[in-house]
């Protein structure tokens, strides 16, 4: 069975295909229903999967790790946002977590501690006490494509699928770009 149509890329149901999706990525899925096509890995990055594949930049989205600490207490984060869209990090993410410092997570810290490879990586599945904060307009998208924890493949779900992971905040966390 095929899923639906977005780009020049074949999607299937996340289940039936578990090789394309990381570890935790598969044990986080649950009932989250899904789509995952094999990519090229050199093309994970945003600009040259979407360049490549036909999919438009405003149905992407991108996770990054942030990393916060106050008071020698340290915080991880995931921030959900548009492709099209920057994340406000130094404002209301920082202000959000309550942290006196933030900045992105080094590569080492988000790939050990995700279980995830770099440029991969999703909120689904990440450590059951981390925050998700979804900017609105990812939840308000519709089918979005995001990581799948591997560089060989894209995961495409409902963004309002993604605000109600069990520790996801829908947030206006963003700007829109240029």
């Amino acid at each position: 069975m095929t899923g639906p149509v977005l780009g020049k890329i074949e999607w299937r149901p996340a289940a039936e295909v578990p090789e394309l999706l990381a570890e935790p990525v598969r044990d986080g899925l649950g009932s989250i229903p899904g789509y995952a096509a094999a990519i090229d890995p050199g093309l994970a990055d945003t600009a040259a999967f979407c360049a490549e594949y036909d999919v438009p930049m405003a149905a992407s989205a991108n996770c990054v790790i942030v990393h916060g600490k106050r008071a020698g207490e340290s915080t991880y984060a995931a921030v959900m946002v548009l492709a099209t869209h920057r994340a406000d990090v130094n404002g209301v993410i920082r202000k959000h977590l309550g942290v006196r410092k933030i900045s992105f997570a080094a590569q080492d810290d988000a790939v050990s501690t995700t279980r995830m490879e770099y440029g991969g990586i999703t909120p689904i599945g990440l450590p059951a006490d981390w925050p998700v904060l979804v900017d609105a307009a990812v939840a308000n998208a519709g089918p979005v494509v995001i990581g799948s924890g591997i560089r060989a493949s894209k995961l495409l779900v409902d963004g309002a699928d993604l605000a109600k992971l069990s520790t996801a905040e829908v947030l206006e966390l963003a700007s829109h770009l240029g």
